[in-house]
């Protein structure tokens, strides 16, 4: 990996990017998300591919599942961009490569991507590098969580208006949070003015997964705790619609894993399929 500073970003979010660029090497096309920056950014050894996380069999649903959440949420930013919502907000960006990739939409919003405080100076060095500037509608927002750091805080402090609407989007995260953390992320969100939208996937209980499925949600459940970053929340898609409710959204809507599939996969082998489990909840003020 490239060593542009002494601390990276963290294995799942490389994990997550290899798993797009491997998407655009040996899936179908047309592909669902045309994402090689991440890999650019990455710059992995050139056994990369030989990772056992990477072997197509074993990630197939995980590439499946991590593109088709990604394309779901910019498909809702163009949405409501268009509808005149210019704030985008990404709860644990990662290597998230959306303003590099889309800037004819990105370009006209205020793209907020909140972080770990190593990952993001790693990330925009990084970015430098490979030539991609930064720009000033693009606002990194480094949050060290463990210190007790408010991301919300960082966020206005960033420039975020907490007058206008806003998109805010959460994916792969919820998993790794307690239901008071969510809770509580939730209750803030809501707060936003009226018309904005939170986009955030969660993890169905183990036995509300397809059989088929769950021997891969296990690998990935060990994968998790041998790395320190165990799975703790669970939810019945009713649970999550109450909690939002609960914690102040207007409306709220539960988007399957399968209707996903349905939208954007059905040119791909009937067992090529997002991972089993993982769900979107979509709230709005």
């Amino acid at each position: 990996m490239a060593d542009a500073c002494s601390v990276g970003p963290d294995h799942t979010a490389v994990r997550v990017a290899l798993w797009r660029a491997l998407h655009t090497e040996i899936d179908p096309h047309p592909h669902v998300l045309d994402d090689r920056i991440g890999l650019r950014m990455i710059a992995p050894d050139d056994d990369w591919r030989g990772r056992p996380d990477m072997a197509p069999g074993f990630s197939k649903s995980m590439r499946a599942n991590v593109v088709a959440r990604a394309r779901f949420v910019e498909d809702l930013v163009e949405e409501r961009a268009a509808r005149g919502v210019d704030q985008y907000v990404i709860l644990g960006a990662g290597l998230d490569t959306f303003a590099q990739r889309r800037p004819e939409i990105a370009s006209g919003l205020g793209v907020f991507e909140v972080d770990q405080p190593e990952t993001q100076a790693w990330k925009r060095q990084r970015l430098t590098e490979l030539g991609y500037p930064i720009p000033e509608w693009l606002r990194f927002v480094p949050v060290d969580f463990e210190a007790g750091d408010s991301w919300w805080d960082g966020l206005v402090a960033a420039g975020f208006d907490i007058a206008r609407p806003a998109l805010v989007a959460s994916t792969g995260v919820s998993m790794y949070l307690t239901e008071d953390a969510i809770a509580a992320t939730l209750r803030q969100v809501a707060t936003l003015a009226a018309g904005s939208t939170f986009a955030m996937t969660f993890m169905m209980p183990l036995d509300l997964t397809d059989p088929s499925e769950r021997p891969g949600r296990e690998t990935a459940e060990r994968g998790a705790r041998a790395a320190g970053t165990p799975f703790i929340s669970f939810f019945t898609p009713e649970r999550m619609l109450e909690l939002a409710r609960e914690n102040g959204f207007a409306a709220a809507h539960h988007v399957s894993a399968a209707s996903l599939a349905d939208r954007y996969l059905t040119h791909w082998p009937d067992d090529l399929r997002p991972s089993g489990g993982e769900e979107f909840l979509v709230a709005t003020t």
